[in-house]
């Protein structure tokens, strides 16, 4: 039996793109960024359009409770490399386009049970959890993306477009591209689809590719989510 395995498992990991290296304006725009949306210990990796010390940006991040993993080929890579510093392909370039409609709801902390538990709830910020409409065909090249809920699609999406959202995703039509849902490690998100002829499809980092899909649900209506064991559940759905 052989002593290494190799598994399918996506990295949960941001990139951080930068367009300044001064890194008192880095720790202040992302700091609240941060604080936001991602928890401490998220691995990252790192592309800049201009030049600055690789170190000391590596330094400032892991001060953020960041974990660089990575930079991208190009400006960062020469020092990166020596270092020993890992370096990675810069990312195809895809269209960023807007949804059709966003939803937007906010929730308040659970009323408390006594005055000093209400005021902190109060001086807690309110959850928002956004749902994006999109009601045209995600074209090649292109993707969608949402950071703070559910992503629906009643038109479809085409390959070599991409959907990305930290909660669910629902594809009213065929699935062609790339659907990642969970994005940030919400592995109860999940992912409906009308026709499932993806690329690929990924729930909190645990991803399959087209060759791997079960062929039973390849091309028909189909929930996915992951059990207990953390693995991909490909489940027909029966209208």
């Amino acid at each position: 039996m052989a002593d290494i395995r190799i598994k399918g498992r996506m990295v949960n990991a941001i990139r951080i793109s930068l367009d300044t290296n001064d890194h008192d304006a880095i720790r202040q725009q992302l700091t609240p960024m941060l604080q936001k949306a991602f928890p401490a210990g998220t691995l990252a990796v790192i592309e800049s359009s201009v030049d600055q010390e690789l170190i000391e940006l590596i330094q400032l991040l892991i001060s953020l409770d960041l974990q660089p993993m990575a930079v991208t080929e190009g400006l960062l890579a020469s020092q990166a490399r020596a270092i020993q510093f890992p370096v990675i392909p810069a990312d195809r370039q895809l269209q960023q386009v807007k949804a059709t409609k966003e939803q937007v709801v906010e929730t308040q902390p659970a009323s408390a049970e006594n005055n000093a538990a209400a005021e902190q709830a109060e001086e807690a910020p309110a959850v928002r959890h956004i749902s994006s409409y999109h009601d045209e065909i995600l074209r090649t090249g292109q993707c969608l993306v949402q950071n703070h809920g559910d992503i629906i699609s009643t038109a479809g999406i085409n390959s070599g477009s991409e959907v990305i959202a930290s909660g669910n995703i629902h594809i009213y039509g065929s699935a062609r591209g790339r659907v990642i849902a969970g994005a940030g490690g919400n592995a109860a998100a999940r992912i409906f689809c009308h026709s499932l002829e993806a690329e690929l499809v990924s729930i909190a980092g645990t991803y399959c590719v087209a060759d791997d899909i079960p062929q039973h649900v390849a091309k028909q209506p189909v929930h996915i989510y992951l059990n207990d064991q953390q693995e991909l559940v490909f489940e027909a759905l029966q209208f």
